[in-house]
């Protein structure tokens, strides 16, 4: 089973290790460029591409279905924002952190880039299905690891969550 991140005429296809791997350094870097309201909705969005939690080949999304905002700075902001977290995370920023080394993800990221780069948010944000609203914000971040999370949806960030770590290795704050 794979899974389908896709936007315009562009898809990301990636089998279920893959995408661990996509999402998890995405997810570092998310984490520590998140300031906005947006930004915290996204990581959201990225929480819930956790396999553990989700299911194998369960997971992706679709760049037409997120609010991007309701004016073209608010989309342009929104756009620049997940641009400059996918240019951090190819950047190897914070992966000395995770229990394994990255293989191939600097051409998923790449392709992402290219993928969300060519995208054009919509003007109209009504289509926004699977993107999750402002109270579903990733407001919660793991003391241990500094990482984002969707409390109380999850009792861990994904690095608590990992088989190996099990989930008493974090604590929390609010964002």
């Amino acid at each position: 089973m794979s899974n389908i991140f896709s936007g315009g005429s562009h898809d990301l296809d990636l089998s279920n290790g893959a995408t661990a791997v996509f999402i998890d350094v995405l997810m570092l870097a998310v984490s520590d460029l998140a300031s906005e309201d947006w930004d915290f909705r996204f990581a959201a969005l990225l929480t819930l591409q956790d396999q553990n939690v989700m299911g194998r080949g369960a997971v992706g999304f679709d760049l037409a279905e997120f609010d991007w905002g309701a004016t073209g700075r608010e989309r342009a902001r929104a756009k620049d924002f997940v641009l400059r977290a996918t240019a951090l995370a190819a950047s190897g920023h914070r992966w000395s952190e995770l229990d394994y080394r990255p293989t191939r993800v600097h051409e998923h990221l790449r392709r992402f880039t290219t993928l969300v780069d060519s995208f054009t948010p919509p003007a109209e944000s009504g289509t926004a299905q699977g993107f999750p609203g402002p109270d579903e914000a990733a407001m919660a971040s793991c003391v241990r690891h500094r990482v984002l999370s969707a409390l109380p949806l999850w009792d861990g960030c994904f690095l608590c969550h990992r088989p190996h770590g099990g989930l008493s290795g974090g604590s929390w704050a609010k964002s």
